[in-house]
C-alpha cells in the first residue's frame, strides 16, 4: 500500500511545526491509517499510536463506547466515531485523533451499502465528523484504501484550517 508521499510529508511537517501529536482508533479501515502514519517522516515525533477495535465488545472495553448504543447501530454511527476519537486521544494523550467505523462490504446491517463515518478530535473536542459512501460493488480492500486516502486528505485540510488560526 502506497499513500501519497507529499500528503504524508505535509501532515507530518504540520504536526511537527505545531509540536502536536496524533493517535488513531480504527474499525473499518483496520489499520490502514495506522500504517499511513507510521510511514510519515519523523513518525515517532508525532504519532503516539493507535488501535484497531473491530468488534463491539472491544469498542466498549477499550474505547468506552456505550454498549446499548453500539448494539442499536451495529457500532456504526456518527456518534460512535466521535466517541472513539475522543477516547483514543485520552488513552494516548494526543492533541489530535482520528477514528473510523463503517462497512467495507455490503451486508444486511448496512442495508447492503458501503459507507464509513470518521471523526477528528483536537484537544478534547470533535472538530469534524463525516460520512463517506461508496458504490456497493466496491471491493473491500479498495474501500478501505479509498477511505484512508480520503480521510488523510480531509485531515490535511483540517490541520491547515486550525493551525493557520493559531
Amino acid at each position: 500500500m502506497e499513500f501519497q508521499k507529499n500528503l504524508l510529508e505535509y501532515i507530518s511537517q504540520s504536526l511537527m511545526t505545531a509540536d502536536e501529536t496524533i493517535s488513531i482508533a480504527e474499525s473499518v479501515t483496520s489499520g490502514c491509517l495506522q500504517l499511513a502514519f507510521s510511514q510519515m517522516p519523523n513518525a515517532s515525533l508525532i504519532y503516539k499510536g493507535g488501535m484497531t477495535a473491530y468488534t463491539l465488545p472491544q469498542k466498549v472495553k477499550l474505547l468506552n463506547v456505550d454498549r446499548q448504543e453500539a448494539e442499536e447501530c451495529d457500532c456504526v454511527s456518527e456518534n460512535i466515531a466521535r466517541t472513539m476519537a475522543l477516547n483514543v486521544a485520552k488513552l494516548f494523550e494526543s492533541d489530535w485523533s482520528i477514528a473510523t467505523t463503517g462497512y467495507c462490504t455490503p451486508i444486511r446491517n448496512s442495508a447492503y451499502k458501503i459507507f464509513a463515518y470518521f471523526a477528528f478530535s483536537y484537544k478534547g473536542e470533535i472538530v469534524l465528523t463525516k460520512k463517506l459512501e461508496l458504490h456497493p460493488k466496491t471491493q473491500a480492500l479498495n474501500a478501505q484504501l479509498y477511505y484512508t486516502e480520503f480521510i488523510l486528505g480531509c485531515f490535511k485540510s483540517e490541520i491547515n484550517q486550525l493551525l493557520i488560526l493559531k
